[in-house]
């Protein structure tokens, strides 16, 4: 590859072309292959002899595809990003024209997944500038990739092993990566509902299934539907191969608060085999209902868990740890009747000194709407007629 010549590279492609040899084009366009190294292909006027060789809109096609190229080599993404919006629609006036038939798919991954990821580092580059508007490059090739959407599900001619229905959910993983980047997740609603619906959904392959699992399950967690989530990411990670550490650690990012809000807690074993102990004083605080040290936890590693998302989500796990906290005093007291004053030392020994009774009254409240302590108690409010098993007073004299 170092050493082929543009009319060799052109011929090449023509032959897959021409023999419907998708892998093998989809190499020859792709940024992930070596030929992109090549000095005698890095080109900023190809597109002579592109037509030469190739057809409309082949020659279009591959023209941008070797300006990208040339682009990326003088490191300016602006430009390389242009040139790649310019392949992905040669590539759609070509993918359109071929009626009934999906042998193109593999083109259209590798140069949506190059447009995405030329987006994301013009969007960079322009930032560095001060030119430019945070994540104006990855909602354009947003709508790109929508227009490549389009066309994959309205396929409704052709038969099953030729539809480009088959492409719809790498493209809808790849739109997922860039709402989520630019923290527009409203927009993945409608992406949703066409995969749940779609006959296929169950036949694409693990690997699409298990990305796209793991994006709708986050996008559950922030809508605070944690059964849903864990569902979602549960199936994510136990599906991810094995051999890929690193996805798999992304997904217990998010599946240990949401598997921790629903009383699940993870081991230590678990958490230091995944790189996470970041986790562990979270973990250990919520479990002996230590708000002191949960706080800790949270402010030490701030910095991980606001860069990840997760933070408001851990914050939610307060809820737990006073339930903890507060069955330990009833633990102590062994009494149907406990004193309010009787929570509002355990907070304060855990060192939260701003709050007084009617706070703990909140708190409590909180947990009987969220089910946490178990039965409805009374005394809590006078006109609360709720029967009960065990009464809450207020105690004044109680130390």
């Amino acid at each position: 590859m170092a050493h082929i010549t543009v009319n060799q590279y052109l011929q090449q492609v023509l032959e897959f072309i021409d023999t419907r040899d998708s892998e093998s084009c989809a190499e020859f366009l792709s940024f992930k292959h070596p030929h992109i190294a090549n000095r005698r292909l890095q080109l900023a006027n190809p597109e002579e002899r592109c037509q030469q060789i190739l057809e409309p809109p082949y020659d279009e096609m591959v023209a941008a595809h070797l300006r990208c190229a040339f682009a990326v080599a003088n490191h300016d993404f602006v430009d390389a990003y242009k040139y790649q919006t310019f392949v992905v629609q040669s590539f759609l006036k070509a993918f359109q024209a071929h009626k009934e038939e999906n042998w193109a798919l593999p083109i259209m991954y590798a140069v949506a997944l190059d447009l995405r990821i030329f987006a994301n580092n013009a969007d960079q580059q322009l930032g560095k500038k001060g030119k430019g508007k945070t994540g104006d490059m990855l909602e354009k090739a947003a709508e790109l990739l929508m227009s490549c959407f389009r066309i994959c599900a309205s396929d409704n001619r052709a038969g099953i092993d030729d539809s480009k229905k088959w492409g719809m959910l790498f493209l809808v993983n790849q739109l997922f990566k860039i709402y989520f980047k630019i923290n527009k997740l409203h927009l993945c609603k409608p992406l949703i509902r066409a995969i749940d619906s779609s006959s296929l959904k169950d036949e694409y392959s693990m690997a699409q299934r298990v990305t796209y699992k793991y994006y709708v399950g986050r996008k559950a967690m922030f809508d605070s539907d944690f059964k849903q989530a864990e569902e979602y990411l549960s199936f994510a990670f136990c599906h991810c191969h094995r051999a890929t550490q690193k996805n798999k650690r992304m997904i217990l990012i998010y599946l240990l608060p949401v598997k921790m809000l629903l009383g699940h807690m993870p081991t230590v074993q678990l958490l230091r085999k995944y790189d996470l102990l970041q986790f562990s004083d979270v973990t250990k605080a919520v479990g002996e209902g230590n708000l002191l040290l949960l706080n800790e936890a949270l402010t030490k590693h701030e910095a991980f868990f606001i860069r990840c998302g997760i933070f408001l989500i851990l914050e939610k796990l307060k809820i737990i740890t006073y339930r903890n906290l507060f069955k330990k005093v009833y633990l102590l007291l062994r009494t149907h009747q406990l004193p309010l004053d009787a929570f509002l030392v355990a907070l304060r020994f855990m060192q939260i000194v701003d709050v007084d009774i009617d706070e703990v009254q909140c708190i409590i409240a909180n947990l009987i709407y969220m089910v946490c302590i178990g039965s409805p108690w009374v005394g809590l409010f006078p006109s609360l007629p709720l029967p009960s098993k065990i009464l809450l007073t207020r105690c004044q004299d109680y130390s």
